[in-house]
């Protein structure tokens, strides 16, 4: 009776016996496996990540540093150029490296998850289901965050710039990933989605210009008024160093109602050009009342005709 009870189990006892060391053995070593795998994919990805951006942004530098010396050569401070661009580039890294290793990881939990014998079938239909969700609700949050991405890495603008965004102008004081922080002139501050920037108007990027627009009265001597403003515009830029420049007198811009517009331009460091159209504004008046040219003002003449005299009579005023 044991022979045979031995005849019958113990080949069944065996075969389970060598089932139970198969998956005792064979299936940790292949989670093992994937799991290392895993860790070796993501690393090899970040390093490859790391590569790639660090290329482009110092392609993105050397156009810059390039731009910056052909423009304004006395203005370039490669250090700050350098210490802004890797900020950028460890930035959109981190980014990029984080989506990259997310979804090495969700991939090997769901290998992981088809070798201890869960179906996989439901598990993918659902998330399917839940991707489409998500990716209809998340549309303006993933055109944000790719729109982000793009800013930082064509450096578009940082840190400091003073930029022209459509709805919102001021001091950038944050750029994230999914908006832009900004600060107006008169203190307020805007959130400005990325994905809502159609474009951009950078006022401090490389140099700025000083634009003044000077009226004189039409009977002013344009000669005299021209090498006055020249002459004024000259001793400024030899006293400050934001003048990159010599000032140029374009000439006559417009025929006002009431006065000749002439156009003086100044190159300047970048976000230095209010600062010194407000000095420049100052010594022109100064300059002005000197020299004897006339600062004009509205005017116009007033006919009235009188019912007693039945004639006109002209009041200017």
């Amino acid at each position: 009776m044991a022979e045979s009870l031995t005849a019958v189990f113990g080949p069944l006892g065996s075969q389970s016996l060598s089932d139970f060391a198969d998956w005792a053995v064979d299936k940790p070593l292949r989670i093992l496996l994937i799991v290392i795998g895993a860790v070796i994919v993501t690393r090899i990805s970040k390093r490859a990540i790391a590569g790639a951006v660090r290329t482009a942004g110092d392609d993105a530098l050397r156009r810059r540093l390039q731009a910056a010396a052909d423009l304004a050569p006395a203005m370039l401070q490669s250090d700050d150029t350098a210490e802004r661009s890797a900020q950028r580039i460890a930035a959109i890294s981190s980014v990029l490296q984080s989506g990259v290793a997310f979804v090495i990881y969700v991939i090997a939990t769901f290998l992981i998850r088809a070798e201890v014998g869960v179906n996989l079938a439901p598990l993918l239909a659902g998330a399917g289901v839940a991707g489409l969700a998500i990716g209809f609700g998340a549309q303006s949050l993933v055109k944000d965050v790719v729109s982000g991405v793009f800013i930082l890495l064509e450096d578009q603008y940082g840190f400091g710039d003073i930029v022209d965004l459509g709805e919102a102008t001021g001091v950038v004081e944050n750029v994230s990933l999914r908006t832009t922080r900004l600060r107006s002139v008169d203190g307020v501050v805007w959130y400005v989605p990325n994905g809502e920037i159609l474009r951009v108007g950078n006022m401090s990027q490389h140099w700025s210009r000083s634009l003044l627009d000077i009226e004189v009265a039409y009977d002013t001597d344009l000669s005299q008024a021209k090498r006055v403003i020249s002459e004024i515009a000259r001793k400024y830029a030899e006293e400050e160093p934001d003048i990159l420049e010599p000032p140029e007198v374009w000439g006559v811009e417009a025929l006002a109602a009431s006065s000749v517009v002439l156009r003086l331009v100044v190159k300047t460091r970048p976000s230095e050009q209010w600062r010194i159209s407000r000095e420049l504004r100052e010594r022109l008046k100064v300059g002005f009342d000197a020299a004897g040219i006339e600062i004009p003002f509205p005017q116009q003449t007033v006919w009235a005709r009188s019912p007693e005299q039945g004639a006109a009579v002209a009041d200017p005023g």
